[in-house]
């Protein structure tokens, strides 16, 4: 039982390191919140709502020029759409958390959720963890997501430490597809830049939602993140 407790800690230490600091994170912000006014929260609360749109600008900027199927993130998004408004997903999701937590904490999981999870770090990382055992690109986004989490729980408190079992779980699903296909075409070509592209997009989704510009109800259009996959997995199969 030891020994698999260790070689757990070693194979996914980046992911582990990942999700500590987002537990750190939060538990000091929410520290701080205390000592914050109204206007600083609505300050900070606008500040990650700008923050999102750039991030989802500049992700979708530096991987679209990658991209060797440059229509295939439209296609993600209208199939992905289709599917997570007949599942209503964004429904869902923010009537069970609304519930439980109130709406703030809805819109602000989700968002955080996205930021922490779709971001090309967060992807990148644990494939390069499982295939190579480099941390690299997990300690940069763990030291990202520690000053994000800090400036998410000063605006909607602890219950932003949800967050941390939703990354963990994320990109513990990548390290596990890394392991068991090593040598699958999949992980070849521009699958990556895809996925960034996609997740750009909803990261600035979000970021809408949160400055009340527009909510595109975001969640719905989780799905999307599924179908680079699919084309990747049917590229390598008939080989077009």
């Amino acid at each position: 039982m030891y020994a698999f407790l260790d070689i757990f800690a070693t194979e996914m230490l980046g992911t582990i390191v990942n999700t500590a600091c987002i537990v750190v994170g939060t538990l000091v912000g929410t520290l701080f919140k205390k000592g914050l006014g109204a206007k600083y929260s609505d300050a900070l609360f606008n500040a990650m709502g700008l923050a999102s749109l750039a991030l989802g600008i500049g992700s979708f900027v530096m991987n679209m020029p990658k991209s060797e199927f440059p229509v295939l993130f439209i296609l993600s998004l209208a199939i992905g759409g289709l599917a997570g408004t007949a599942l209503d997903l964004d429904g869902r999701v923010k009537r069970l958390v609304s519930k439980h937590a109130g709406e703030g904490l809805a819109k602000g999981l989700i968002t955080a959720s996205l930021l922490y999870c779709v971001g090309t770090f967060s992807i990148v990382g644990p494939v390069m963890s499982a295939l190579h055992g480099d941390n690299t690109f997990l300690f940069t986004n763990s030291t990202l997501d520690l000053v994000t989490s800090m400036v998410f729980a000063t605006t909607f408190g602890i219950g932003m430490i949800l967050a941390a079992p939703i990354l963990f779980c994320w990109q513990g699903m990548f390290y596990l597809i890394a392991k068991v296909a090593s040598t699958s075409p999949i992980l070849q070509g521009t699958l990556v830049n895809e996925l960034a592209i996609v997740g750009g997009i909803l990261i600035l989704s979000s970021g809408l939602s949160i400055l009340n510009i527009k909510d595109c109800k975001t969640l719905n259009y989780i799905p999307a993140l599924l179908v680079p996959v699919l084309w990747f997995l049917l590229k390598s199969w008939f080989g077009f």
